[in-house]
């Protein structure tokens, strides 16, 4: 069966391929990047075996980061190659993921004291948000999930961008700000920001 292009407001054009095995997800994929749609929309019967023919053509990569809101409820944001996004970063060997969002918000924003806010009562760091995206680098082509947490802190804090990550502004942002930036920003961020839109009022 060929490709089916349809129109949705939030993907643009969307080229919907049911697939049917593994060599043809491969053909898929390969014609894809020569492809003028905006969104790749992949179908089984088994999403599971899916999954598992479209994962297996990448390394995994596990990141997590923060949507970190101040005391006046804005969201902290950093500006880094030409757009704007909000700090997240790879975990270290053996590292917890809860500690690794921590950590490369620090890093990256240069916070001295942040800390997770639980968005369900039982005390278990569930993540705010969670994405997934591919990119290819050095030759390699990887699978990056990436765990977002929502965090607070202090507008008091220094705020200091992490020159070494390309980092070259970081600043808080009000919610008409964060709207433009959602805009602009990276599609797999939408995501993070609705979330934290949804609950940014009940962070204290």
């Amino acid at each position: 069966m060929g490709a089916v292009a349809t129109l949705l407001p939030s993907y643009g054009t969307v080229e919907e391929h049911p697939i049917t095995d593994a060599q043809h997800l491969k053909n898929v994929l390969r014609a894809f990047e020569g492809s003028m749609a905006d969104t790749l929309l992949l179908t089984h019967p088994e999403p599971s075996r899916l999954w598992e023919w479209f994962s297996a053509r990448f390394a995994f990569v596990h990141a997590a980061g923060g949507a970190v809101t101040d005391e006046r409820g804005r969201l902290l944001a950093m500006y880094r190659r030409n757009r704007w996004d909000l700090p997240k970063g790879k975990l270290d060997k053996g590292e917890a993921v809860p500690d690794a969002a921590v950590r490369e918000v620090m890093e990256e924003c240069g916070l001295k004291h942040v800390e997770i806010v639980d968005t369900i009562a039982d005390g278990s760091h569930t993540p705010l948000a969670v994405t997934w995206h591919t990119y290819d680098h050095k030759g390699g082509h990887y699978l990056k999930r990436t765990d977002w947490f929502l965090m607070r802190t202090s507008s008091s804090e220094k705020l200091v961008a992490e020159a070494d990550e390309d980092i070259t502004e970081v600043k808080w942002m009000d919610r008409d700000e964060v709207l433009r930036m959602r805009a602009e920003t990276f599609p797999t961020l939408h995501a993070v920001i609705d979330a934290w839109l949804g609950v940014v009022k009940t962070v204290k």
